[in-house]
């Protein structure tokens, strides 16, 4: 695999000619340019709003996030700019209708213009590769003291990444991608560790750097910040829910995708509180893509033909997650209809994030990063040419879907069909990509096993069964464990999913590797063996690594 990296960087454009190095460079004129777009865009997008009424909405709603959720990386001129905002809008009212209409416009394009240097990101080809060694360098000083024991496993060179972290799929065909159009990369969302990952992984597969975008509230500390930034990221704030921020942040995403910067978006939005697979996906950002695409269609001409945009899937998995046992309870929350929850923030500290690091890093436990087949806008599978290709095979052309009486036309719902589409087939793949560990199948059996053994009971119902209910035999569980492996090699076969090699080892090895790893960093783990019974000691964590594996049907074997 290192000689392959080293052939890696021989084909790969320099760092300077990488298009995210240029977008740096013209920072300035590249914010005017995303706040002149979304000042436009925003003109034709009424709501049934008049643009007053829009302003004022915008005010109310960024006074209510201030005063409710004020976050330490926030402007230390929020109050007062906002004020400004209101007392300008106000003071308005009372011009005639033209003066009025100049100042409202004014106010807007300053709004924007503040939200578009807000998401910028700060991108220097000197700091991602200081970043990137530091990073490369600490992920392998801190896995070896999973086999190296003590304080000198963190400077032992006996372990390096790719003996922990396996890339598996389609690594080859995304670099050959990345050469011929422009890349985004939409990864499965589980845990804070996954944009460290993918930005390992994008290194460690010689791409050029990736923008992406990252929770404002990751830039609370300014070591994060600086590693964020130094990565390639930009800022997401998600407290921010008027169309204004919006449309300004969408208008980021494609003016970026129409430079050729490859992106990374995680389509679920935010990391996935049930630990299931995402099925529901955002579609804002998707639907830049496909903007973005439909634009360099209409700007090609006969000596610059229009960059293709590639979409390529990718599935992360863990053994076990640390941030499990707060996400489900966020998730039981949710679905149980209360009113209000605090979103959990792990890492509002350094400490916090470097003991996360640390501990799932000395905790042994592998990672996979299952890189799927390049889409194009529409779902449909690219070759290494970027050509697309039906279900049949057979090539077909993405322009002509943007083609209307014989020339590309602007048709917002008929795009908003594409999105859907798009994420649908995203979905897909993300279940087809998928590789189910042992810990996943242990975590579903049981889960399983007791919704069999208490068919009355719903699901808030069930996890709260008294502790003498939730004792399983292992014979039976071990049983039933075999006839959904079964299943699951089956699936595999017909490449609808994958598996991890040691699901495949003898079952009694199987099951003792997935019980060890499954929620392995908790205080109370999911499920446990003792003699010949299966003891599950958390229901909650459970029901989180047992979501892992639906979608599959595998409920009809059990």
């Amino acid at each position: 695999m290192r000689r392959q990296k080293a052939r890696y960087s021989e084909i790969i454009p320099r760092t300077k000619q990488w298009p995210i190095v240029q977008l740096a460079k013209d920072r300035k004129q590249f914010i005017e340019e995303v706040t002149t777009e979304s000042f436009n865009n925003l003109k034709h997008i009424t709501r049934g709003r008049s643009l007053r009424e829009e302003l004022e909405m915008t005010v109310y709603r960024e006074k209510l996030r201030i005063k409710a959720n004020p976050w330490r990386v926030d402007p230390k001129d929020e109050k007062s700019f906002w004020k400004s905002i209101q007392d300008r809008l106000g003071d308005s009212s009372a011009l005639p209708p033209e003066e009025a209409k100049a100042i409202e416009e004014g106010l807007l394009t300053e709004i924007i213009r503040r939200y578009a240097e807000e998401i910028a990101g700060n991108f220097k080809k000197n700091s991602y590769r200081f970043a990137r060694g530091f990073i490369t360098f600490g992920f392998a000083r801190l896995l070896n003291a999973t086999r190296v024991k003590g304080f000198a496993s963190l400077f032992s060179r006996q372990l390096d990444l790719d003996d922990k972290i396996n890339i598996v799929g389609e690594p080859e065909h995304i670099r050959e991608l990345a050469k011929r159009g422009t890349v985004v990369m939409v990864p499965t969302h589980f845990s804070n560790l996954d944009s460290i990952l993918i930005g390992w992984v994008i290194q460690f597969l010689g791409l050029p750097a990736f923008i992406y975008g990252a929770g404002l509230n990751l830039f609370n500390l300014k070591i994060f910040a600086y590693f964020m930034n130094s990565l390639g990221a930009y800022k997401v704030d998600r407290r921010k829910k008027n169309p204004v921020y919006l449309e300004t942040l969408k208008t980021y995403s494609s003016q970026a995708l129409r430079r050729g910067c490859h992106s990374l978006f995680f389509p679920g939005g935010t990391r996935s509180r049930s630990g299931q697979i995402e099925k529901a996906l955002k579609l804002g950002l998707m639907s830049t893509a496909i903007e973005a695409q439909r634009i360099m269609y209409q700007e090609e001409t006969p000596d610059k033909p229009a960059r293709k945009i590639f979409l390529v899937p990718v599935v992360i998995n863990y053994h076990f997650t640390l941030e499990a046992p707060a996400l489900i309870n966020e998730h039981l929350k949710r679905t149980g209809q209360e009113r209000y929850y605090k979103e959990a923030d792990e890492f509002t500290t350094s400490y916090k994030i470097a003991t996360f690091l640390l501990k799932f890093f000395t905790k042994g436990s592998n990672i996979s990063v299952s890189i799927g087949r390049g889409m194009d806008i529409l779902g449909n599978y690219v070759d290494n040419e970027g050509n697309s290709v039906d279900a049949a095979n057979q090539p077909i052309d993405p322009k002509d879907y943007f083609i209307s009486q014989g020339k590309i036309t602007v048709d917002l719902q008929r795009e908003h069909e594409y999105v859907r589409i798009l994420a649908k087939r995203i979905v897909e793949e993300y279940h087809k990509y998928n590789r189910v560990f042992a810990s996943h199948l242990v975590a579903y059996t049981a889960f399983k096993m007791l919704e069999r053994k208490n068919p009355k009971l719903d699901l808030y119902n069930l996890l709260r069964l008294p502790d003498e209910d939730l004792i399983l035999d292992y014979e039976e569980f071990k049983k039933a464990w075999k006839k959904l492996r079964k299943r699951v090699l089956k699936l595999e076969r017909k490449g609808k999913v994958g598996a991890a090699q040691h699901l495949k080892e003898k079952a009694d090895e199987a099951i003792v590797h997935g019980l060890a790893n499954v929620g392995m960093y908790h205080a109370q783990r999911p499920l446990i063996k003792k003699g010949d019974k299966i003891i599950i000691q958390d229901m909650n964590t459970l029901y989180y690594y047992h979501n892992r594996m639906e979608g599959y049907g595998l409920e009809k074997h059990i």
